[in-house]
């Protein structure tokens, strides 16, 4: 005999059948949207990177040209410069090679404005020559230009170089002769000087010529 289910027994099985129906189709579900997600190909991070900060095309565009202008006229400004500086520099070397050409050639003329009125000085003596009886004051005339042309020797850093009755020193002096002395004193010194030597400030500019005791 077949025992008859109750009202509550059939509400449960009931349940039961409805909620493994509504499993089933929850899983399937599920197994659809994995499929499909798996289907779409990953996004790599450089494609990332590219989306996120990349900019409209047109604006690009405008950006490489405005910085290649602005190349161009930085390399024009330079190359204005450099002309500039490159004929500044070629007028200048020009102009001091002209004034070192000019200071060569008139050097000397400050030097000769001085020497001029001794000039003057004896061209006034040897007129006076063919004149004048008085031989005492014509030597004292030409004793007075000798002071004054020897006052501008000095003036000018040119001095004498001592010789008589000095040691014959060969930096200083030529023998051009040597003479026998009785002296002791006198032997290896200078005891005539036939040409005298002079100093430009420090620098020899012409030796003594002299005659050596022996």
């Amino acid at each position: 005999m077949v025992k008859k289910k109750t009202p509550e027994q059939e509400e449960q099985k009931h349940k039961k059948q409805t909620e493994t129906a509504d499993n089933k189709e929850n899983n399937n579900t599920q197994e659809i949207s994995d499929k499909e997600k798996s289907d779409i190909p990953p996004v790599t991070d450089q494609e990332s990177l590219v989306t996120e900060t990349s900019a409209p095309e047109g604006i690009v565009s405008d950006k490489v040209v405005a910085e290649e202008k602005s190349a161009e006229e930085k390399l024009a400004e330079m190359q204005d410069k450099y002309l500039r500086l490159s004929a500044e520099f070629d007028n200048y070397r020009k102009r001091t090679l002209r004034e070192k050409m000019e200071l060569s050639k008139y050097a000397s003329e400050d030097i000769l404005l001085k020497i001029l009125p001794v000039m003057d000085d004896f061209e006034r003596a040897l007129s006076l020559m063919n004149t004048v009886t008085d031989c005492v004051a014509m030597k004292n005339g030409i004793d007075l230009i000798y002071v004054k042309f020897n006052e501008f020797l000095k003036q000018n850093g040119v001095k004498e170089i001592e010789s008589l009755n000095c040691d014959f020193n060969f930096n200083l002096h030529d023998a051009v002769a040597k003479v026998t002395v009785q002296e002791d004193e006198k032997k290896g010194k200078i005891i005539e000087v036939i040409q005298k030597g002079y100093y430009l400030k420090d620098k020899i500019i012409r030796h003594s010529k002299v005659v050596v005791g022996e």
